[in-house]
């Protein structure tokens, strides 16, 4: 079982941005794909980013695509999400998770391990 940290999250302002860190506990952290979701108040979660287990490939939701950029350190046990010209609407709560299954890196129930969230909030 790998237990995960997220942190990073914070007040900005919009076109202001953050660096979410997401730390693993478990020596199995390299050999997973990781995602990152967010969940806004009275909406679903919806997925982020998520990147496979070398960090060669990556994967954005199109609302984020060229403004946040995720990455990983296996020998740091840590992925990143880097958030660039943030917007009111990206306003949540973000979660990191490992893909511990499933074809699809969009799909949430292909995620396990999860974090307990770290909001972010942009004001207008």
């Amino acid at each position: 079982q790998v237990r995960l940290v997220e942190s990073g999250g914070g007040l900005v302002q919009a076109g202001g941005s953050l660096r979410l860190s997401c730390v693993a506990s478990g020596r199995t952290f390299s050999s997973y794909a990781m995602g990152w979701f967010r969940q806004a108040p009275g909406k679903e979660r919806e997925f982020v980013a998520a990147i496979n287990w070398s960090g060669g490939n990556q994967y954005y939701a199109d609302s984020v695509k060229g403004r946040f950029t995720i990455s990983r350190d296996n020998a740091k046990n840590t992925v990143y999400l880097q958030m660039n010209s943030l917007k009111p609407e990206d306003t949540a709560v973000y979660s990191c998770a490992c893909k511990v299954g499933g074809t699809y890196y969009y799909a949430e129930t292909n995620y396990g391990s999860w974090g307990q969230g770290t909001q972010v909030t942009v004001s207008s």
